[in-house]
């Protein structure tokens, strides 16, 4: 699994694990039933520490988008195609959302512009997912 990080970021290493997962999920190329490396193997493919790696699965466990357990490992739970979202999950994502854009805004962005990046996001998505199925 190919999983590009920024050591310098100001984003912790797990939470971009947690993010690029998400992404990959999101685009088609991770799918419910797939595996991922387990976090001793992630940790040495990266270059840090096991733990680290916990950490974001354990996150994407939270969330339902990751089963995990002894005999088969880290296992990707469900995918754009699984059905829709749990109850109660788009109002968490909206209070996310809106932290999110909250930012945006404080920072100088325009509504519009922000509103055509997140399209064209959301867009990219759905072509990605699409061009895998």
């Amino acid at each position: 699994m190919l999983l590009t990080l920024d050591l310098d970021s100001e984003v912790p290493i797990y939470q971009q694990i947690r993010d690029r997962i998400v992404e990959a999920i999101a685009d088609g190329a991770l799918t419910e039933g797939d595996t991922l490396p387990s976090t001793r193997q992630l940790g040495t493919d990266l270059g840090i520490n096991f733990h680290t790696v916990n950490k974001a699965y354990d996150l994407l466990r939270a969330q339902g988008l990751l089963r995990i357990n002894r005999k088969s490992g880290a296992v990707i739970r469900r995918d754009a195609r699984s059905g829709p979202a749990e109850p109660g999950y788009a109002d968490e994502w909206q209070e996310r959302l809106r932290t999110l854009l909250a930012e945006a805004v404080a920072l100088g962005l325009d509504a519009d512009e922000a509103s055509g990046r997140c399209g064209a996001v959301l867009a990219a998505f759905g072509a990605k997912a699409n061009a895998t199925s």
